[in-house]
């Protein structure tokens, strides 16, 4: 039977049988959905890559406001294009490990101090200049610059020195970092000419698509760049996306085929979307984040015991079960999770009326608190709001859920309002994530957690070579966040995309959503 299957899927691979007939035939012979899926994506990548046509995303998360400026990245549709006209270094591959790029090779001192990137040689850039390693120091001293508005310049204050050796660019830490190459993989960190010094929101770097249309919060596209370097991306002649930040016109949109593909499916509905015979959901766990934040130096949030009880006033497992519809697994108040490296557990804090209750009344606050969500900030944010209303009630807690719009919500409302929903996709390491979210100084610590000693575990954290030691610090580290910080994290959702029936190549990758943003260039349209 899967020997008749797989030559089935063959044939639809070469286009000679429509996706719906072979899931139809895979039906009545008994074959599961996800495995007939899966003969489909086997057969076509054995039949290869097909070039050509407009590859299309609906994709959520852009704003009027959105810049070409990787300094800039802050959301998905950022995120996602520049993954079509920009690189870094090196690339996180799907198995967490990293593959060479714009770097062909790299190494460093034994105490970590010092790392060389050799910079891979007849690159151009979508302007024709060739890339340099010229152009790579300048890129990072751009982005680690004392008055730059970047959000990884936190990742990059260990850098003592660089300097441009031949085709080496070499870098002199103050302190050893063993994780230091995984911070040239950072999405913001998008090679440009002169580092971007010049015109940063040009849009000019070396990926495989070169801008041809940037209308921020409405539609972007490029074309494909034909002097680009490698040849197992960039298959569609021309790529495009329609910021659709409403979940439900982006279902309806790749109904009809407007699009392709689609971002942050809402988990409620991805049961109907499976009935649709020409759709395939694609759901890869990670370490997104769907959360609450509250500012812990605003008050009423100021005070410890009152965010302590809204952590215990969280139903973790029925946000699970209800928000995500089980695409995903129980947070714990911190923003790690096992799939990090060096991740140690922790006791699972429960839902707890009563504890809620005790340090509600320890805290002295009366009267309502204002939680200000959107379903932007991750899907089913609202009805996640609205059973945290309900679980908080049961312990004498009373917050007020205010729907706010989509267009808009990560300028006007993230960030700037003390309680609110937000999300994250996480980063490779423990020590990128804590550098960029919860150090004092960091551009994206929106729960204003500024602790000095955890800033300071922190640095030393990142110097230590010796696993235990390292995995102690961050386990420490983990608990005051947990224990103090500012964010409710009731669960960790899987990343859930899905595609039409034209859509080749795709691969599960954990590291973000949309393959970790290389879906539109990855993949292809098959016939």
């Amino acid at each position: 039977m899967v020997d008749e299957i797989r030559f089935l899927s063959e044939r639809v691979a070469k286009g000679k049988l429509s996706r719906r007939e072979f899931l139809g035939r895979a039906a009545v012979l008994g074959v599961s959905a996800v495995l007939a899926n899966n003969l489909l994506a086997e057969a076509a990548r054995a039949e290869g890559p097909v070039k050509g046509g407009t590859l299309k995303a609906g994709l959520n998360g852009g704003q009027a406001t959105d810049s070409l400026d990787p300094a800039l990245i802050g959301f998905d549709v950022q995120f996602i294009f520049s993954r079509q006209w920009g690189e870094q270094l090196v690339e996180l591959s799907a198995d967490q490990e990293l593959k060479p790029a714009l770097a062909e090779e790299w190494g460093g001192s034994k105490d970590a101090k010092v790392w060389t990137f050799k910079i891979r040689k007849g690159v151009q850039f979508h302007n024709g200049k060739e890339m340099t390693p010229a152009d790579v120091l300048a890129t990072i001293e751009r982005h680690s610059d004392a008055n730059s508005k970047s959000a990884v310049r936190a990742l990059l204050q260990g850098i003592d020195k660089i300097a441009v050796d031949g085709q080496n660019v070499v870098f002199t830490l103050g302190e050893g970092n063993a994780d230091f190459p995984f911070i040239m993989n950072d999405l913001h960190l998008v090679v440009q000419p002169n580092g971007g010094k010049d015109n940063p929101n040009e849009g000019i770097g070396t990926g495989p698509y070169k801008v041809t249309m940037n209308n921020p919060g409405v539609r972007l596209g490029g074309e494909k760049f034909a002097n680009y370097w490698r040849d197992d991306r960039g298959f569609a002649d021309q790529i495009e996306i329609i910021v659709i930040n409403d979940g439900t016109a982006r279902n309806s949109a790749l109904q009809s085929g407007q699009v392709h593909m689609i971002n942050r499916v809402d988990p409620k509905v991805v049961e109907l979307l499976k009935r649709f015979p020409d759709i395939t959901v694609r759901n890869a766990p990670g370490r997104s984040h769907s959360y609450f934040y509250c500012q812990c130096d605003t008050s009423p949030f100021d005070n410890n015991d009152l965010r302590l009880a809204l952590k215990y006033a969280i139903d973790r497992e029925e946000m699970v079960q209800k928000v995500l519809a089980g695409y995903g697994f129980v947070g714990n108040d911190t923003y790690v999770n096992k799939l990090y490296p060096l991740f140690t557990e922790k006791e699972q804090r429960k839902y707890d009326p009563d504890k809620a209750a005790f340090h509600y009344k320890k805290s002295g606050h009366t009267g309502s608190l204002l939680l200000q969500v959107s379903d932007v900030a991750f899907p089913s944010a609202v009805d996640a709001a609205q059973l945290y209303q309900q679980s908080a009630a049961k312990a004498g807690i009373s917050i007020e859920v205010k729907r706010e719009p989509a267009d808009g919500y990560w300028d006007s409302v993230w960030g700037k309002v003390p309680f609110a929903g937000s999300s994250g996709a996480g980063r490779p390491t423990q020590d990128m994530f804590y550098s960029l979210m919860l150090q004092s100084k960091a551009v994206w610590n929106e729960t204003h957690f500024f602790n000095e000693k955890f800033d300071q575990m922190l640095v030393q954290a990142r110097s230590e070579l010796d696993t235990d030691k390292r995995k102690k610090l961050y386990a420490d580290m983990g608990q005051l966040v947990r224990d103090e910080g500012g964010a409710i994290i009731p669960m960790f959702a899987d990343f859930i995309d899905a595609t039409g029936p034209q859509v080749g190549g795709w691969v599960s990758d954990g590291n973000n959503q949309s393959m970790n943003g290389y879906a539109l260039s990855k993949c292809w349209l098959q016939a």
